[in-house]
């Protein structure tokens, strides 16, 4: 129904926005710009038509608007931080191929303590390390059974939403969502708020620069999430039996040989990642400027995946598994720097500056703590990518419009599209946690509520105390 309504409405708007003048002093293309924005953004939040499909948008509106040409408007979809998202996602299909992932998630899980409190810490943990590289959604799907063996050799009963078991599938859930947030490449949402800020607002965000913000939030937002779900779901002693569990967890078995050769290839991955921006004066003397990215380290270590033998002849990786990479997420990033590249190209973003300058009057906190409270609202019931996608080109021109710190909006912006708690549908993680069944909706809508109002002094405050300490 919420799609059927959204298509419709989401046209109709549309024509009568075209139909109508105008605001004063604001350029036709821009108000043709506007009214396309608002039609995505419309499509996007109610799904009327699949994400991806949505994103082609601009390429078909476009030219016919007079805003931008077909070539331009084509040029828009791509951006080098989209290699990133590609060799970063061919590199987790990589460590999901070999079972990493599970060694790692059972090594952790298995160290978790004798306590229900601090058994759930450590799949806490496990799992928001885990998703700092694979995606939420597929870490959620490694830990979840992980979890549910944990349950049922402790003698769990199937549907239990009281104490350890709800709290155990929540922190799960949540985990993933908070863990995405470590790392540029933890979730497609990350990547895509920052190639529209760059886009718009010229601003350079790193790999590092994301890890220096999202590494603390993590730090901290994984224990707050812990006492939360202890608070709420009631945990104690009794809801677990720690030995019967353990038993429950298995054995991965000897490190394979792809294993032990992929891991110093991830390492040396992520080592670059953070040190090459250190050596960027140096490199340039000797390379072309610019030459070496974030995007050419991921691709690099995707391409050598191919090339590496897993000792059973074979390399690590076959494009048949590489296919799998999430090529819509991509298409869909494409149609967010396409809905930037208007923006930019008609005088949108010129008119929003001049519109939101007012704004520049406020203290830059205050603006910035709005802004994540609008996001954390909309990402409750949109997807993430799609609240990404449609609201951080506005967050741009507001960047541009206050001439406040943009990383004092743009990071905490980035953060809060992924901060979706309160519904099973909220997420991929939430949705398949939920699957469980042992999970009661208004002790997770409680939960949920809880994270999202601390979320906003969190976030707004690690960005900013960050931001203070690297200046």
């Amino acid at each position: 129904m919420a799609a059927r309504v959204g298509l419709w409405g989401g046209l109709v708007i549309f024509i009568v926005m075209l139909l109508l003048p105008a605001p004063g002093g604001m350029p036709p293309a821009a108000w043709r710009t506007t009214a396309v924005v608002v039609l995505m953004a419309t499509w996007w939040m109610t799904q009327a038509l699949p994400l991806t499909a949505t994103a082609l948008v601009p390429f078909l509106a476009y030219p016919l608007l007079g805003i931008m040409d077909a070539g331009d408007t084509a040029a828009s979809y791509w951006s080098p931080i989209l290699f990133l998202v590609l060799g970063g996602a061919i590199i987790a299909l990589a460590i999901e191929r070999t079972g990493l992932h599970r060694r790692l998630a059972l090594a952790i899980v298995a160290r978790g303590g004798t306590t229900p409190a601090a058994m759930l810490l450590a799949f806490m943990v496990a799992t928001a390390i885990i998703t700092m590289i694979v995606s939420n959604t597929a870490t959620t799907l490694i830990m979840i059974p992980i979890a549910v063996a944990v349950l049922r050799a402790a003698r769990v009963e199937p549907g239990v939403t009281d104490g350890f078991p709800g709290a155990l599938a929540m922190g799960i859930a949540f985990a993933a969502s908070i863990g995405g947030l470590g790392t540029l490449v933890g979730s497609p949402t990350n990547a895509i708020a920052v190639g529209i800020v760059q886009r718009l607002a010229d601003v350079q965000i790193t790999f590092l620069t994301w890890a220096m913000y999202g590494l603390p939030l993590v730090a901290v937002s994984i224990p707050l999430c812990w006492l939360i779900l202890l608070r709420v779901q009631h945990v104690h002693r009794s809801d677990f039996d720690a030995a019967a569990a353990k038993e429950g967890i298995g054995e991965v078995g000897a490190w394979s040989v792809a294993e032990k050769r992929l891991v110093p290839l991830v390492a040396a991955v992520v080592v670059a990642w953070a040190v090459i921006p250190l050596m960027a004066p140096m490199l340039d003397n000797l390379l072309p400027a610019g030459s070496i990215t974030d995007g050419s380290i991921a691709i690099l270590g995707a391409l050598l995946l191919f090339l590496i033998p897993d000792g059973t002849g074979r390399p690590i990786l076959v494009w048949e598994e590489a296919n799998r990479a999430p090529w819509d997420v991509i298409m869909m990033f494409g149609g967010g720097l396409a809905l930037a590249a208007g923006i930019g190209e008609s005088g949108l973003a010129e008119w929003l500056g001049i519109a939101l300058r007012p704004l520049g009057a406020f203290h830059p906190l205050l603006i910035a703590a709005a802004v994540v409270a609008i996001v954390i609202l909309v990402t409750e019931f949109a997807s993430n990518v799609a609240t990404a996608s449609g609201i951080m080109p506005v967050i741009g021109g507001l960047i541009v419009a206050t001439g406040a710190d943009p990383m004092l909006l743009a990071m905490p912006a980035a953060f809060a599209a992924s901060w979706g708690f309160m519904l099973p549908s909220g997420t991929g993680p939430n949705a398949i946690a939920w699957a469980t069944g042992h999970i009661a909706l208004p002790r997770m809508l409680k939960a949920g509520l809880l994270l999202d109002l601390a979320g906003i002094p969190l976030m707004v405050g690690t960005v900013w105390v960050i931001g203070a300490l690297w200046r």
